[in-house]
């Protein structure tokens, strides 16, 4: 909620029931082309207004710098009465399309499961970030990892400022040079089933990919979580076995969902 896409109210829909409860919100995330969103379980009639609603915005955005060719949408792979609805809607799920398929998976560690050690470099220092005098570095750091300029330093600075952002839970590793050379951060939300945590977002900048210091980052922010106190600790990433996949295996994550990505194409000029 803090991304750019915000920068138009109209980008964001709420929905309300009678009594004035929220039931359900979209935002269309342009940073990410997803349509980010959420509904009470059992309204599908609300997740067909709520796909309405972005079927909107996405042509009337068509000319403007929140405009994207195709929007994607995520699905547990269970949820079949969604899944059905997106497809109704004119939404494509991309597991299987050849070169480009795409899905993605859910992984969960027990928070009490113990954390490797592993030895930060000489030189290098493991610390959280120092605040909004860092956020500029910080954001040079993201688009070097990502290789995309979606990360920008009001988006990053207003992170700083939202109520379930922990300042221990930012955690970076600074190279002998001053230079921000990996990040990770923690994020902790309680619901009727205690304290959970989740990892997002985590990278190494390319020219210290040989030292392992993504692995070192996460590690510190898992340690963070189970001081915290988080029963469970969540992470979601691409479900091909690629280098990411692979650290969070060998730091005690597991499959637990798996998430389909489902596309629909738009109109590039209005």
């Amino acid at each position: 909620l803090s991304s750019w896409a915000l920068g138009d109210s109209a980008n964001c829909g709420l929905w309300l029931d009678e009594d004035g409860k929220l039931v359900g919100w979209a935002v269309m995330q342009s940073p990410f082309w997803t349509v980010d969103y959420a509904y009470q379980p059992g309204l599908e009639d609300l997740h067909r207004c709520i796909l309405d609603w972005a079927d909107g915005r996405a042509n009337a955005l068509v000319g403007t710098q929140y405009a994207r060719p195709a929007w994607f949408a995520n699905v547990f792979a269970g949820q079949m009465a969604r899944r059905k609805t997106l497809e109704e809607s004119g939404f494509a799920c991309q597991a299987d399309v050849g070169e480009d398929s795409w899905s993605k998976v859910l992984m969960q560690r027990p928070g009490s499961l113990p954390v490797k050690e592993y030895r930060l470099p000489a030189g290098f220092v493991l610390r959280s970030l120092n605040g909004e005098s860092e956020v500029e570095a910080y954001v040079a750091l993201h688009r070097a990892v990502f290789e995309t300029k979606n990360m920008t330093v009001e988006w990053r600075r207003r992170t700083l400022h939202q109520p379930g952002y922990t300042p221990e839970l930012d955690v970076v590793v600074a190279a002998p040079d001053g230079r921000l050379a990996a990040f990770c951060i923690g994020w902790l939300c309680r619901d009727a089933e205690g304290l959970r945590g989740q990892v997002e977002p985590l990278g190494c900048h390319p020219d210290f990919g040989r030292y392992g210091l993504g692995r070192i980052a996460l590690c510190e922010v898992l340690r963070r979580l189970q001081s915290a106190g988080a029963g469970e600790i969540y992470v979601e990433t691409d479900s091909y076995r690629n280098t990411a996949f692979a650290l969070y295996e060998s730091t005690g994550f597991r499959v637990i969902q798996d998430v389909l990505v489902y596309r629909k194409d738009y109109a590039t000029e209005a």
